[in-house]
Order: C-alpha cells, then sequence, then structure tokens
C-alpha cells in the first residue's frame, strides 16, 4: 500500500499539446511522460508542472485567477506577502543598486528595506513624503525601481500613482505598487501606469486570518529591452537558468517568469497548495465582502470622528482628508476599512485603548472578517526610530482598527467602553 496520494496528471506532449490525462502516485513533484517532456518544461519552452517547490496545478488557478482580477499578463503566488515584496525588490535590485520608496508602509516592509536588503549591499531610499516629485529627486543611474503601497499601512495614504509612474518611467525605472490594502476590486494600479503589483494575500483576498500568501502580478509593460544597461538581468543570458533571455523569450511577461525561475526556485518561498485552496475561498466572497467592511467603517469613522474623547480621526472617507481628491480619482469613492484614531493622553491612552477592547481582536493582521486593533508604536512599528515614525505617519497614540462584518452596534459598544478606559 503506498502512502502518497493518488492524483490525476494532466501532462503536455513535447509540442505542447495536452496529453491523454493518467493515474499517478503524487507527492510533492509531478511525473513526466518522457525525457523530451521533462527538458521541455526544465527549460521552460512548454508549460507543465515537475516540481511544486517552483509551480502546482492548484497555485497556478490561483495565479491566473490574481492576474486577472489585477489585469495583469501573468502571476506567482508565494508563501506569504513580505516574500512577494522581498522576490519583487530582488528580481530589479542588486548588490551596488538602490530603489526609492514612499516611506508610509507596513512596519515589516520598512524594516526589511532600512536594515535587511541593506546588509546585502541594496539601498533603500526613502523619500521625503508619497510625492512623485520627491520620488523623482533620489533617482539615479543605479536606481532600479520605485516602491509605493497604493493605500499606506497604517497611515492611510493614497498615493498619486499616475503622477509617480509618470516620474519612474521617464526615468527609465519600473514602478512596484504594493496594492495589498486597495485589493484589485478596489484599484488597479496597473491601469494607472504601474508595471509590478503585489499583494500580501494573507489580508482583505484571504480575508479570514486563517492563512498566509503572497503573489506578484507582472503588467507586462515595461519597456526592459530598452534599459538593456540598466536591467542586465533581463536582457543578457541567465547562467543560472539555461541562459534564458528574459525580455527576448518571455515578452509579456518577462518580471514573473524571472521571479519564479531565481528567486522561487532557489530560495523556495512557495505557498502550500491548501493554502492556495484557502485564498480560492477567500476570493470567491471578496466583493460581497468588501461591502460590508466599508459599510461599516463609514458608520464607526463617524461615531469617532463625533466622540469628544478622540483627538483626531484619519479616514479616507471624509471629504476634508488630504487625500480625498485622488480617492475619488482611483477609488471611485470607495474606501477601504481601515481607520487610524488617536486619544488625548498620547502614547498610555493609546495602549489603555489596545487593552481595553472586549470585540475587537487585538492581532497584527488586517482586511479580516473579525474586527481588529492595534497600537503601532508599540507593535508593529516598534522597531522604527522617532523620526521614522513620523515619515511613516505614525504618532504615539495612533491606534489603527481594521472593520470587520461583525454587527456596527456592536463595535461601536465596543468601542465605547474602551474609550471610556482609556480617557479618563
Amino acid at each position: 500500500m503506498h502512502d502518497e496520494t493518488i492524483a490525476i496528471h494532466a501532462g503536455y506532449e513535447a509540442d505542447g499539446t495536452r496529453a491523454v490525462a493518467v493515474p499517478i502516485y503524487m507527492t510533492v513533484a509531478n511525473d513526466f511522460i518522457d525525457a523530451e517532456h521533462a527538458n521541455s518544461i526544465m527549460d521552460l519552452a512548454i508549460p507543465g508542472f515537475h516540481y511544486n517547490r517552483i509551480n502546482n496545478p492548484t497555485n497556478d488557478v490561483l495565479e491566473k485567477r490574481i492576474a486577472a482580477l489585477e489585469g495583469g499578463t501573468a502571476a506567482l503566488v508565494v508563501a506569504s506577502g513580505m516574500a512577494a515584496v522581498s522576490y519583487a525588490i530582488l528580481t530589479v535590485a542588486t548588490t551596488g543598486s538602490n530603489f526609492v520608496v514612499a516611506p508610509q508602509l507596513y512596519g515589516a516592509t520598512y524594516t526589511y528595506f532600512a536594515h535587511v536588503l541593506s546588509t546585502l549591499g541594496i539601498e533603500a531610499r526613502f523619500a521625503a513624503d508619497d510625492q512623485a516629485a520627491s520620488m523623482g529627486r533620489l533617482i539615479d543611474d543605479k536606481t532600479r525601481c520605485i516602491f509605493v503601497e497604493s493605500i499606506g499601512n497604517p497611515a492611510g495614504n493614497v498615493v498619486d500613482l499616475e503622477s509617480v509612474a509618470d516620474v519612474a518611467h521617464r526615468a527609465g525605472v519600473p514602478f512596484i505598487v504594493d496594492n495589498t490594502v486597495a485589493t484589485p476590486m478596489m484599484l488597479k494600479p496597473l491601469l494607472h501606469g504601474a508595471d509590478v503589483v503585489v499583494h500580501s494575500l494573507t489580508k482583505f483576498i484571504g480575508g479570514h486570518g486563517t492563512t498566509l500568501g503572497g503573489a506578484i502580478v507582472d503588467g507586462g509593460t515595461f519597456p526592459w529591452s530598452e534599459h538593456a544597461e540598466r536591467f542586465p538581468m533581463f536582457n543578457q543570458p541567465e547562467t543560472a537558468f539555461h541562459d534564458v533571455v528574459f525580455s527576448r523569450d518571455f515578452p509579456e511577461r518577462p518580471f514573473v517568469v524571472r521571479a519564479r525561475s531565481i528567486q522561487l526556485r532557489n530560495t523556495g518561498a512557495t505557498l502550500s497548495p491548501f493554502n492556495s485552496f484557502q485564498l480560492l475561498q477567500g476570493l470567491e466572497t471578496l466583493a460581497i465582502r468588501l461591502e460590508r467592511h466599508e459599510a461599516n467603517a463609514r458608520a464607526i469613522a463617524a461615531y469617532l470622528a463625533r466622540d469628544p474623547r478622540v483627538e483626531w480621526v484619519a479616514f479616507a472617507g471624509f471629504p476634508d482628508n488630504p487625500y480625498y481628491p485622488l480617492v475619488e480619482k482611483y477609488l471611485k469613492g470607495h474606501v477601504p476599512s481601515i481607520i487610524t484614531f488617536g486619544l488625548s493622553g498620547g502614547y498610555e491612552a493609546g495602549l489603555a485603548f489596545f487593552d481595553s477592547v472586549k470585540l475587537f481582536k487585538r492581532l497584527l493582521n488586517l482586511g479580516d472578517a473579525k474586527s481588529l486593533v492595534i497600537h503601532p508604536a508599540s507593535t508593529t512599528h516598534r522597531q522604527l526610530s522617532e523620526s521614522e515614525l513620523v515619515a511613516a505617519g505614525i504618532r504615539p497614540e495612533t491606534i489603527r482598527l481594521s472593520i470587520g462584518l461583525e454587527h456596527v452596534d456592536d463595535l461601536i459598544d465596543d468601542i465605547d467602553q474602551a474609550l471610556s478606559a482609556a480617557v479618563h
């Protein structure tokens, strides 16, 4: 009795036509029809599956759906959102190069850029703010991309994507956008000049706080061959992979093919097929969940804005929000269910509120069906200096709420009692 799982292998003939399905025993690898079939798959000459670290039929379905939602040419799913961010940068940047980034970032992304990539000789150049002109001033001949979060986490800023894309493309570098908070249901950065999109699928797309995952989406738009000197990794034979030339051999999806062939294949941040299955289930309900997320968030933001115990509220749906014109332009009036606010009493008041919630869950995550709360200065961004916190849009008292799907009255009751406990 074999302990492997019985599966059906839908292979390909050497000429790329679909072979007759045959039953096989499979665990982490897929069988080949013959030597010619194996060689063709390993050379990327035909589509097919061989080893689950690199590709898998279930992951392939998720990749196709994420690419279709974003309007991209191809996608790569990986083990986490941070793996997606890391692979996206390492696909274009090498020792001695730099990239330009808006400072309003998720805490782990900020730390990775500022303190980890520097040990590899890759410099993250943080702009003073999220304005295109600020980023443009930092570009030089060693710059390999501009990176932003379309909606900053937890700052809630909305980046003027078209302006930044224009700056990037005039300088001859690709524009990479983390679209985790907005999701492709609310915003498609590729339609506004982005060349590559990354996601933490763990958040809204998965939607239930059960499953890690990340994705990279190739827009297929950046003219790599026109910038051969800046990007030799796309225009010269790749010695680590059969001397393939990515821009020549895969003109519609060179970024994702290189990320899969060089980064994923050799460092192995592989997404479990079972995680893909769970993420696909989450994806099926994304559109309807976002409606409830937004309705609850609007009601709670309005409540917080009226409460005298609250010193300030940052919410993209308020007309007086400085980013509101960009919300109207890029999000068509919709808003993510992320609210940040501050209490009078500073850092200690923020901690007291965080400690006092009962229905809200004290979790680092966001985009969950459950409502979540975090105090960024003491958790997600605690490694940042005071000046770095200011640049990231985080004050000592900042509380970030990720509004879930519970009844809004219950959520407001919990906020009310926590405010009473925190503000005397």
